[in-house]
């Protein structure tokens, strides 16, 4: 089952129930005000990517949300990394920080700086969850996309790496910052129920689309909520 919200996580997350899902996969704006070029096109900015007075909320809210003993990604990148892991450790045990290194290299300063290739995932514990099949190392080699579909969109299969070492069949993901529903595909992919929550109309419309299209053999309908 999959359920997607249109409207502002911060709306949306206090009417889930607590303890209702079992990993929360979630690329949320950095604070660092993104701008991306791509293909002689410019995206607009990203919402609330200026600032970060919404993340202590965010956060309390996925923990009372968390069943116990689950385990959680965040992306950020290293320019606030440190508000990142100070925020979420008041709710949940971070228990790594992991890597994802890229197939190739982002823009960034192209005269004054090395070039970026990698971005970071905390990874956090609500208890204690314990890993499922072989343990891996926590740097992850996965091509970066295309980002046609949004200017920071996340690899399926990174993704579906991430939610299978922590979550079994059936459990319930929870992307609140969903963009183009990467998130959603790979749950789909691997069998579990999904939550997407994106306020963006147009990233909100691809990633129904991306979802609905993997979702079709399944007889699977979506239930499409506007708050």
């Amino acid at each position: 089952m999959e359920q997607l919200y249109l409207g502002d996580c911060l709306d949306i997350l206090p009417t889930l129930k607590d303890k209702s899902i079992d990993c929360i996969l979630t690329d949320a704006p950095y604070g660092i005000n993104f701008v991306s070029n791509h293909r002689k096109e410019k995206y607009r900015n990203i919402d609330n990517d200026n600032n970060l007075f919404w993340l202590p909320k965010v956060i309390d809210e996925c923990f009372r949300i968390s069943r116990d003993n689950t385990g959680h990604y965040f992306f950020c990148s290293f320019h606030n990394i440190d508000i990142f892991k100070q925020t979420i450790e008041k709710k949940f045990k971070i228990k790594n920080i992991l890597v994802w290194e890229k197939n190739n290299t982002s823009m960034g300063d192209l005269k004054g700086d090395f070039a970026p290739k990698i971005e970071f995932i905390i990874f956090a514990q609500k208890g204690r969850s314990l890993i499922r099949g072989k343990r891996t190392p926590n740097i992850f080699k996965f091509k970066k996309t295309q980002n046609i579909n949004h200017p920071t969109e996340k690899p399926v299969d990174l993704c579906m790496h991430l939610i299978e070492k922590f979550t079994d069949k059936n459990n319930t993901i929870l992307d609140c910052f969903m963009g183009s529903g990467s998130t959603g595909v790979a749950s789909k992919n691997l069998n579990r129920n999904f939550i997407g929550i994106e306020k963006d109309k147009d990233y909100f419309d691809i990633a129904r689309t991306r979802i609905n299209e993997q979702t079709k053999s399944d007889s699977q309908r979506i239930t499409n909520t506007e708050i």
